[in-house]
């Protein structure tokens, strides 16, 4: 039986994020979570494993999830951070990959200065190394990087890319007409795919629930038309889902999701949807790669 896999999920220490996000005024994930939190809502969903992705571009963190991976039998992959653009970048992506779980990594893209930082050849070492490791890359973006990321995925058609969140289109702000194109352009590259995540979060202040639904199944749909049972997955974004204004249950997401893709795809896709995709990206049963 295909596995059910959380495709994107976070564990963090708060103090070890000073300076960082997220700002103590967000009270509900202003806090430590680490696998005890979760627990409760895996076995609710019927969750399997998880995706335990970085939130923070520093190595340290990035070692601490690959040590609470080691202990904790329900993360199944991590996807880390290093400096992909350091001297030594070759080396540093290699010390990632040899952990068993290490499975991706993800440059917080939406936080550098730079929009084109991603269409730059000196990331060539580095996805070199990538590929030799069998890495995957998440690209955490917003739709004003979506340019940049085609060029991106065109410079490395062997490299396994997905993007989170949808490219986190501004919902709240109906920015579906300008995100779109963009998307279609980037869904025709057969290595680009795409968690199904975080869609709540960008919906903003509605607080009828049934408009805040109203308002995201349109990106939820079109993520579905566009990368399809075979290259879109779940996520939870948890505990950012905890964000949402229209809704903080993870189970809620989850059964909104699983509805939707049933309605469009049958019930056979879900499967694939709901962990078979997932798995099957971050080679999850597999062993890790070594060169």
């Amino acid at each position: 039986m295909t596995p059910r896999i959380d495709a994107h999920q976070h564990y963090w220490r708060i103090g070890a994020r000073a300076g960082h996000w997220p700002p103590r005024e967000l009270v509900t994930i202003y806090r430590d979570f680490g696998p005890e939190d979760l627990a409760p809502e895996l076995d609710a969903g019927r969750i399997d494993g998880t995706v335990l992705v970085q939130a923070l571009p520093v190595e340290e963190d990035t070692q601490y999830l690959l040590d609470l991976a080691g202990q904790t039998e329900s993360v199944r992959a991590v996807v880390g951070w290093v400096d992909l653009k350091a001297v030594d970048a070759a080396g540093r992506v290699a010390r990632f990959a040899a952990h068993p779980k290490a499975r991706g990594l993800r440059p917080m893209l939406q936080d550098l200065s730079d929009d084109a930082w991603i269409d730059d050849p000196a990331l060539d070492v580095a996805v070199e190394a990538m590929l030799a490791h069998q890495l995957r890359f998440d690209a955490l973006v917003m739709p004003r990087h979506l340019d940049s990321l085609h060029a991106f995925a065109l410079r490395y058609p062997d490299l396994p890319i997905v993007i989170d969140h949808g490219a986190k289109p501004n919902i709240a702000m109906d920015e579906l007409e300008s995100w779109l194109p963009k998307m279609v352009r980037l869904a025709s590259l057969p290595n680009v795919h795409c968690k199904l995540s975080g869609l709540w979060t960008e919906a903003g202040a509605l607080v009828d629930g049934n408009a805040f639904r109203e308002r995201s199944r349109p990106y939820v749909r079109v993520l579905a038309d566009l990368f399809g049972q075979q290259r879109l997955m779940w996520g939870s974004d948890w505990p950012v889902l905890r964000l949402a204004t229209g809704c903080t249950s993870y189970s809620e997401w989850l059964a909104e999701c699983e509805a939707d893709c049933e309605s469009w795809f049958g019930s056979a896709a879900l499967a694939d949807i709901f962990g078979g995709n997932a798995s099957r990206f971050y080679r999850i049963g597999t062993p890790s790669h070594h060169t």
